[in-house]
């Protein structure tokens, strides 16, 4: 029985440690119509030179700058033929068989066009890690979280989360995406550089009639900020990308009122990392909005390519708000803050 073919594409920057870490792991998976890839966005140390003197079976690609997750990975998989690729972050650990599970799931219904194994945290291996957990999630205002993971707080993993279930996005730390649609969407978008553009792709992936899994019988280990740590860059891009996706995926009657309110929430936010003396996170957020501003008075935006529908019809929101569940009723968990409100 032939299986169908696997593309595992790690997007390196500066990675020499990790690629020394973690890729014994990749090159042990047990499925057996695999590749690997390892396309380089412009890296100034030794990590290519690494991966050709250690692993020769290994296929190399080299960018001549670095254009981020979004356009570094758009730009490797127009190189890369495959039935399937996986979007795999150089610090992740993968289990042997953490391939076999999400095909066979993938195989077993064209509808699905993306899918994340359960996301555990490398250091804290008992906890989920913030970069997907167990599947992703929205809330009605825009604000993504996990199943497993809300804003910092990351769940003990206690097999709570241990049924597939259908999510809003998958993690881009590991992704399994048809190669098929993510070309027929036009893949990950350019503008965003990194932060969110995986969710913004499984945003219009729903809004293609394709749905989003979470597999968590293939298990990874994600070391977490491994190419942009935390700071000022990192919440300028969070927030910018955040009100770039809603600006283009929204339904215009949610757009009304949401833009506004999030511009309002997010100052709220500013001011209060301001009083509490994080001058970098308050400018971060400004700047962020000053972008956005000018990226839509000059019509500079992305669209989405897809028709819009409410967000009440798409699966994995949240139709309420976990800012006041998370804040002001100081629910921290999934289960908690979803309740019954699950679409």
């Amino acid at each position: 029985m032939s299986h169908p073919s696997v593309a595992i594409v790690i997007l390196n920057y500066n990675g020499r440690n990790y690629l020394e870490t973690f890729l014994p792991s990749v090159m042990a998976s047990t499925y057996s119509n695999k590749r690997v890839v390892v396309a380089d966005n412009a890296s100034t140390d030794d990590s290519m030179d690494y991966v050709k003197n250690n692993y020769p079976a290994i296929e190399c690609l080299y960018n001549l700058s670095n254009q981020g997750f979004a356009g570094g990975y758009n730009w490797a998989l127009k190189q890369v033929a495959a039935d399937y690729y996986v979007l795999l972050n150089s610090d992740v650990s993968v289990t042997p068989d953490w391939i076999e599970p999400i095909i066979t799931m993938l195989e077993s219904d064209t509808t699905i066009a993306a899918c994340q194994p359960k996301i555990l945290s490398y250091h804290h291996p008992a906890l989920f890690e913030y970069a997907g957990a167990a599947g992703g999630w929205i809330d009605s205002l825009g604000y993504p979280f996990s199943r497993g993971r809300v804003f910092d707080i990351c769940e003990k993993d206690e097999g709570q989360y241990n049924d597939p279930q259908p999510v809003f996005w998958a993690s881009g730390a590991s992704m399994f995406v048809r190669a098929k649609v993510y070309h027929e969407l036009g893949g990950l978008d350019d503008s965003f550089f990194a932060h969110q553009e995986e969710i913004d792709l499984c945003w219009r992936m729903q809004l293609a009639g394709y749905r989003i899994m979470s597999c968590p019988q293939s298990v990874v280990y994600h070391v977490g900020a491994g190419t942009l740590p935390r700071g000022g860059r990192k919440v300028f891009l969070n927030f910018r990308n955040n009100l770039l996706m809603l600006g283009k995926n929204l339904h215009w009657k949610e757009k009304l009122w949401k833009l506004p309110l999030r511009f309002t929430l997010d100052g709220i936010s500013a001011w209060k990392g301001l009083f509490a003396g994080d001058t970098d996170f308050f400018k971060a957020i400004v700047k962020a909005h000053w972008a956005v501003v000018l990226i839509w008075c000059k019509g500079r935006a992305q669209k989405s390519g897809q028709a819009p529908k409410p967000m009440k019809q798409l699966v994995g929101v949240y139709t309420g708000t976990v800012v006041w569940k998370y804040f002001i009723r100081k629910q921290t968990r999934f289960q908690e803050i979803v309740g019954r409100k699950i679409l």
